[in-house]
Order: structure tokens, then C-alpha cells, then sequence
């Protein structure tokens, strides 16, 4: 697998912490317009295909284990997943676990997936969080279930619509700055009734709200970067690529 079919987080995870985003043009089955790796079932994409890319996905990658796919929903649930415990694709917006060779999996074509790993490498998370999940509160919720301490967790934020690209009407904005004056400066306003929305800087700014500041990513732009799926500029036939996250036994 080249370099320029996948995104390595740039973070200074142990070396136990393995992490890897693909691309929509990693060698698979898809067909336009989902060409050419989509992971998403629900993204209106042949059920078939979709399965067949993920079977490629843990050859390519020599993944430990079949990620754990998760039923999305933009919520705020989060679930501990273990080897035992693991019954199909739960409804669940994060995963975490301190168990190794358990692959954790996000996907996404615009929201925000942010990685998660304790700075000794004993435990790692996976986020979903577009903005109902943000402003549902999956990014605290979620932290608040790790053993980690905070000050101790890394977090990397992947690629998610930029702020320059993503529009919202005045909901969005009040959803938000209801809760904290302070993510007002997450919104410029464009046309009346409407803001461009900084995804990063609204989940920079929760994490750092409850002791996380070790934080890393955030430099992506889905909607502009063809490497990537994007609802924003595909419409409702965009795929969906994955996040991965997994802790490599000792």
C-alpha cells in the first residue's frame, strides 16, 4: 500500500499505537461514482462491493483483526469494545479499548473522526463527530469513560470538511454558542442566516475545555481534496473512507 493511498496521523503516538485514514483511491471494487474504495453500507453503494472493499482493506493493511465497524448515528454513545463482547455493527459514535489487536474504525465523508491514544500507549479511542455529535457531547462523554487521564491523552484530528468549506444555517450556530459563548469565534458569517463552521476549532475547543491540550491534525479540507469522500461536494451518492486506530500486542 503506497503512501498516497492512505494518511498516516502525524502525532507522536507510541510506537504501540498504530493509526491509518484511507483514500478513495486505494486499489477496490467501487464504480462511479464511488470509485474506487468505499467502506460505507449505508452510503446507497452495491452491499456486495462495499464488503469486498473491506476485505481488502484488512489484506492490504495486514490488519490483526476485522475492524468494528460501528452503526453511526450521531449521537453521543460511546462504546468499550472488547474481544469477547462485539455483536455486529452496534449503534455507537466512538469506540475505546485496552485491549491490543482490536481495530477500531470511524467512518466519515465530511464529519470530523479524532483518534485517541494514552501517551503510554495502554489504551486508544475513536470518534465520530460531525457537528450533532459535537454539540451532543460524544467528544466528552467519551473521554470521560477512558482510564486515561487527560493529561495524559493524544489526540488527532483527521480529515474533516474545513472551515472555509462548510456553510451552516443559524441552528447550527445556536446549538453551539448556547452552550459557550466562546464557540462563537468557531463561526463567520456569510449570508444572512448563515455561517461558515470551523468543525476543528469547535472540537479543539471542548477537548481543551476538559484537560486534553495535547492535540494534533486538523489541517484537512474533505470538500476541496479529492483524495477524500465528500457529502458536501458529492451529494448523497458520496462513499465513505475509514479512520483506523489499533494497539499492536506486545
Amino acid at each position: 500500500m503506497t503512501g498516497q493511498s492512505v494518511i498516516i496521523p502525524d502525532w507522536p503516538a507510541p510506537a504501540s499505537v498504530r493509526a491509518v485514514v484511507t483514500t478513495r483511491s486505494m486499489p477496490g471494487n467501487s464504480r462511479p461514482p464511488y470509485d474506487s474504495f468505499n467502506l460505507g453500507l449505508r452510503s446507497g453503494e452495491d452491499e456486495n462491493i462495499v464488503r469486498a472493499n473491506r476485505m481488502l482493506l484488512e489484506r492490504a493493511l495486514q490488519l490483526p483483526s476485522q475492524p468494528r465497524w460501528l452503526q453511526q448515528v450521531h449521537g453521543d454513545r460511546s462504546l468499550r469494545v472488547t474481544e469477547e463482547v462485539f455483536d455486529g455493527e452496534q449503534q455507537a459514535d466512538a469506540a475505546f479499548t485496552t485491549q491490543s489487536d482490536i481495530v477500531l474504525a470511524i467512518l466519515t465523508a465530511d464529519c470530523l473522526p479524532i483518534l485517541l491514544c494514552a501517551d503510554d500507549g495502554s489504551e486508544i479511542g475513536a470518534i465520530h463527530a460531525g457537528w450533532r455529535g459535537l454539540s451532543a457531547g460524544i467528544v466528552e462523554s467519551t473521554i470521560a469513560r477512558l482510564r486515561t487521564p487527560r493529561s495524559k491523552l493524544l489526540a488527532w484530528m483527521g480529515p474533516a470538511i474545513g472551515g472555509v468549506s462548510y456553510e451552516v444555517g443559524g441552528e447550527v450556530r445556536y446549538a453551539f454558542v448556547a452552550k459557550s459563548s466562546d464557540a462563537a469565534s468557531a463561526f463567520e458569517a456569510t449570508r444572512p442566516g448563515h455561517w461558515l463552521c470551523d468543525l476543528y476549532s469547535l472540537a479543539r475547543q471542548k477537548m481543551c475545555a476538559i484537560g486534553v491540550e495535547k492535540i494534533f491534525g486538523g489541517n484537512f479540507d474533505t470538500r476541496a481534496d479529492a483524495r477524500f469522500y465528500s457529502y458536501r461536494r458529492d451529494g448523497a451518492r458520496s462513499g465513505r473512507f475509514a479512520s483506523l486506530i489499533w494497539l499492536n500486542a506486545p
